[in-house]
């Protein structure tokens, strides 16, 4: 997929915030994982030994996000999960980002020894936009009655597709796993909808900064915690000090700490009224120079047309930011930015 089509990036970003945006993400990986034995317990152990996650509350054919967790409590990877259930036998099918794919095998076959864990070779594309519902379901009503975060096996002309109701845009949509063998076609027929048009990895990143979620390798990395990275949402209660499953996954000591005493530094959202691109790496400043913080993503936000960023900063800071202006360093300027709510742009999710 390119950074952008013909029509340009911006005008992507806008089409799939007005109608559905059809994105191929086919660079991601998609995994398939079974217990050896067959039996569902031996599959739920081993991911609850290696991953934040519990089996216990986790319904048949519901998706969720989770994190591949260093020893230091640090984001290897984030992952989405659904959880399938099919009589007495089980399975995950797991999405992990392009980057990471070969590490997060070799990670989860180590950890996992029992486990059958297996690449899934299908293309992946994701349809984004408020116009994504009618465009799938005229090719199989059933896609109209998932909600969020659910998952089926839909029929798109004759094929079987494996499909969550999700995606990384904060619009209602879908990431649908296509056989290759009819993924051409089924692309064609979705893009023969006036309102579903191709958009690139372009609008996809500034879409999902709008939207206020992180980015592997940019805002969350092998060094960054989930605690700090505003991500605690993907901790269950139940893995947390006091709970019926407390800790027993990599890095819990670090997160768990973290979670009682909270931390030194998190992920903030920023905006800034000025007509300045700010982008990553751009350091965040006091008005005495004082360096306390640092861009991880930045744009300047197709839907309301002043820039956004989401950025590491001191706690100390942020508490502070009323009575202390921040700005951020772009050359020799210094444009001010002020701490604001994520999402920048509210979710439109189907739940």
């Amino acid at each position: 997929m390119p950074i952008q089509y013909p029509a340009g990036l911006k005008a992507e970003h806008l089409h799939t915030r007005e109608r559905a945006s059809l994105f191929d993400v086919s660079h991601m990986g998609q995994l398939r994982i079974r217990a050896d034995d067959g039996r569902p317990q031996t599959l739920y152990a081993q991911l609850e030994a290696a991953l934040p996650v519990d089996f216990d509350d986790w319904p048949h054919a519901a998706q969720r996000y989770s994190l591949l967790l260093n020893e230091r409590g640090g984001i290897d990877d984030d992952l989405m999960l659904a959880h399938l259930v099919d009589g007495a036998r089980a399975e995950v099918r797991m999405v992990v980002n392009a980057g990471n794919r070969d590490a997060d095998l070799a990670t989860l076959r180590s950890r996992c020894p029992q486990l059958r864990i297996e690449w899934v070779d299908a293309a992946l594309v994701a349809l984004q936009g408020p116009a994504a519902e009618a465009a799938l379901a005229a090719l199989d009503p059933a896609a109209a009655s998932l909600r969020f975060m659910q998952a089926a096996t839909l029929r798109l002309l004759g094929a079987d597709c494996f499909a969550t109701r999700s995606g990384y845009t904060g619009e209602d949509g879908y990431e649908i796993s296509l056989p290759l063998a009819q993924a051409e076609a089924i692309v064609r027929r979705l893009l023969a909808d006036p309102a579903v048009r191709l958009a690139g990895l372009g609008a996809r990143d500034t879409l999902r900064l709008e939207a206020g979620l992180p980015l592997h390798g940019s805002d969350i990395d092998a060094t960054t915690t989930p605690v700090e990275s505003g991500l605690s949402f993907a901790i269950p209660k139940s893995r947390r000090s006091g709970g019926a499953k407390a800790g027993g996954f990599p890095g819990a000591a670090t997160i768990l700490g973290q979670l009682a005493a909270g931390t030194p530094r998190r992920l903030a959202g920023l905006v800034s009224r000025e007509p300045v691109p700010i982008r990553a790496h751009a350091a965040i400043v006091t008005p005495d120079e004082r360096v306390v913080g640092e861009v991880t993503s930045g744009t300047i936000s197709p839907t309301l047309g002043h820039p956004v960023m989401l950025a590491r900063i001191e706690r100390s800071a942020l508490d502070g930011a009323a009575q202390t202006p921040l700005r951020a360093v772009v050359r020799d300027r210094r444009p001010g930015v002020t701490p604001a709510p994520l999402p920048f742009v509210p979710k439109r999710y189907k739940r």
